[in-house]
């Protein structure tokens, strides 16, 4: 390399929607960049025209912007490197492709589909290793110009040594040998139609871009080897490579759809907060020691390195991803968890929508309340519903275990009268008068506290109780608590 000065790139496709493994790949990309003043590179990896979206490139823009880091080099901001669409640098690839061709690298094959396909099936028959059988890969002139004169437009392929053995060295790994032999044999460089297989594109680019360090998952290992041998017949130096450890479900396979959320647009919907899902995935697969586990994006900038990676594999789980959430929402202004919670709040049906000046008063006044409960921001609509919507019962929600019907009536008969005049007492004089309560009966102040939660919020894990009788009002407290009476007094006891 030319420069010494850190470059590291991430390169998506744009197939699908961004996954938590491939945005943990871009964040310790990015992380590293700025750790070592360096730079960070988004190349978009577009040559698959059968499965590009656009809508998926889309999201990658709109993935990172909500992340709220971004790349120095990219299409959208430009560098000194571009086109970073790889569909824009087609004549490049070819000219080093037939490179390739001209120092004795590589060859064209003018093998049909239907040759490949007759092959594979041989192969499969047999039980034989699968793969290119390199029929071209030592074609006279005269039978090049014979398959030209077909017609037949060629595919260009890589030579790959039928002997010896190919190593190359991960800075977390270790050294990686491969015999020659394991390599797909002679892989496909440039296709027919003058696109590049991934291969091909990938190494060209990461050498033209001066990229330093290849920052990865432990899925591409087995491409190590083909992209060593490529940068040795380009006489190039290649980057020095850091496989990362995969991210597995808690059954130890690679995280996929059956565990739960994988994209972040996923994430993002059920209600993540991104400074939650940064903290948290930075942790898969690297720590930066036993103690510490809440990261801000600067701090991580200042603190990550590679040393510090584990070779494991790292486990994702669903439930430490909330619990950093909920942290996460905690330490948010009151004012904003409102603005993220309304359209949760719209879309479930909670307030109108718009909504109308008293709900957004209500909800303002229900933030303190649900503020410290809250796991995920799509938890508000089922904490807030009680105080915009008629609330049903279930008979025995309403009784605690150790109560029956009948104490439970006279315990709200009682409750009833204190809520009378809750307004006009401080919660500390509530509490007390409710503990009072709880004596005369001689039960415990959660027996006579819970019939009253039910009776106002429907459930029996809701927002603080004094707090949301307040919101609700006196008045509608008091309906909910005589509705609850009358269907309990209908009950057979």
């Amino acid at each position: 390399m030319k420069d010494l000065t850190v470059r590291v790139r991430y390169a998506p496709s744009p197939t699908g929607f961004q996954h938590i493994g491939g945005v943990r790949t871009a964040l310790f990309n990015y992380l590293f960049a700025r750790a070592n003043n360096g730079t960070f590179i988004l190349r978009i990896e577009d040559t698959d025209r059968t499965r590009y979206s656009e809508e998926a490139l889309e999201d990658i823009y709109e993935t990172f912007d909500w992340l709220g880091f971004k790349w120095d080099e990219g299409p959208d901001v430009g560098g000194p490197y571009g086109p970073y669409f790889q569909s824009q640098r087609l004549e490049l690839y070819q000219e080093y492709a037939k490179k390739l061709v001209e120092s004795g690298n590589a060859y064209y094959c003018y093998c049909t589909p239907e040759r490949l396909e007759r092959i594979r099936k041989i192969q499969l028959a047999n039980k034989m290793a699968p793969g290119y059988d390199r029929h071209c890969r030592n074609l006279t002139p005269e039978e090049r110009a014979e398959y030209e004169k077909q017609g037949i437009k060629p595919v260009i392929r890589f030579k790959i040594p039928l002997e010896g053995k190919t190593t190359f060295h991960d800075e977390l790994l270790g050294d990686i040998v491969t015999p020659n032999e394991d390599i797909n044999p002679d892989p496909v460089l440039l296709k027919s139609d003058g696109y590049p297989t991934y291969h091909l594109a990938n190494v060209i680019d990461d050498h033209l871009m001066q990229i330093t360090h290849i920052m990865r998952a432990q899925e591409w290992i087995p491409s190590g080897p083909l992209h060593v041998l490529l940068y040795r017949a380009f006489g190039w130096e290649p980057p020095k490579y850091c496989h990362l450890p995969m991210v597995m479900g808690k059954d130890g396979q690679k995280l996929s759809k059956r565990h739960g959320a994988t994209s972040v647009r996923e994430f993002r919907k059920q209600g993540y907060l991104p400074e939650a899902l940064i903290n948290y995935v930075a942790l898969l697969g690297w720590s930066y020691n036993d103690t510490q586990e809440i990261f801000s994006l600067k701090e991580l900038e200042k603190v990550f390195t590679m040393e510090r990676l584990n070779k494991a594999p790292a486990v994702f789980d669903y439930k430490k991803l909330e619990w950093f959430n909920g942290v996460y929402i905690r330490k948010r202004p009151q004012e904003e968890i409102k603005e993220l919670i309304m359209p949760y709040l719209i879309d479930e049906g909670v307030v109108s929508n718009p909504p109308t000046e008293r709900e957004l008063a209500i909800v303002e006044g229900a933030v303190p309340l649900i503020q410290e409960r809250m796991r995920l921001l799509s938890d508000a609509p089922k904490l807030l519903r009680f105080l915009f919507k008629v609330v049903e019962y279930n008979p025995d929600e309403v009784i605690p275990k150790k109560l029956n019907r009948q104490q439970v009536l006279e315990v709200l008969k009682e409750v009833r009268k204190i809520v009378e005049g809750f307004d006009k007492r401080s919660d500390e004089e509530n509490e007390k008068i409710f503990r009072e309560l709880a004596d005369k009966f001689g039960f415990k102040l959660g027996d006579v506290l819970m019939p009253l939660r039910v009776a106002i919020t429907g459930t029996r894990v809701s927002p603080p109780l004094f707090g949301s009788i307040k919101l609700l009002g006196v008045e509608k407290s008091l309906e909910r608590i005589d509705r609850v009476i009358e269907l309990l007094s209908k009950e057979n006891v």
